[in-house]
């Protein structure tokens, strides 16, 4: 059966000074900003290299970089926190028709097309796919269908995030696919030791 594939990419507006906010401290924003843009290239890089349709959710408005673009839907991200705006974006895609959704966010240099199509196949036999992060936390999350669950009770951005996430679908009977751990960048740390991943301009 052929999958009507959906890639949500997760990206917070490139404001200065209100991005890698932990990475500006010790870089600064002007570099925290041109770093965090290099990030958003190359998950955009390996995003154009797979054929699912790609969906942009901004964190709080539309960016003119996207706005003549027919190959992505955008939107804006909807909710009060983390969780929510992610459960509306698959609620999103599967009211459009999508049976298999994957999320990433556009902090993770070692992303890469071959990551993404591996969830895609995961989800041919599974219920659930998810992407560890070194910190306790996703940087991928794929599903068939909505389980609003997830997305809920969760203490965002700390380091249960996956194993809360875990215990969840284990409790709805999921069978869940784990992907390799990879890291994201927060600090300046995570960036001089993963920046060589990045393909992007």
């Amino acid at each position: 059966m052929t999958q009507k594939q959906a890639l949500l990419v997760f990206q917070k507006n490139a404001v200065h000074g209100k991005v890698k906010t932990r990475l500006a401290r010790t870089t600064g924003p002007n570099e925290a900003l041109r770093i965090y843009r290099l990030l958003t290239a190359h998950t955009h890089n390996a995003a154009q290299q797979i054929t699912a349709s790609k969906w942009l959710f901004y964190s709080d408005y539309y960016e003119a970089e996207f706005e003549s673009r027919t190959d992505y839907v955008i939107r804006v991200q909807r909710g009060d926190d983390l969780g929510q705006r992610m459960c509306n974006a698959f609620a999103d895609v599967f009211a459009a028709g999508c049976d298999a959704a994957v999320i990433v966010g556009t902090d993770c240099p070692a992303i890469s097309a071959s990551i993404l199509k591996e969830a895609f196949s995961a989800l041919e036999l599974y219920d659930l796919v998810a992407g560890p992060a070194a910190d306790g936390g996703y940087y991928l999350l794929g599903m068939k269908r909505l389980y609003a669950t997830l997305f809920s009770g969760k203490n965002w951005s700390t380091d249960t995030v996956l194993s809360d996430t875990l215990r969840d679908a284990q409790q709805l009977g999921l069978m869940t696919y784990q992907l390799p751990v990879l890291s994201d960048v927060d600090t300046e740390d995570d960036w001089n030791t993963h920046h060589h991943f990045i393909t992007g301009p």
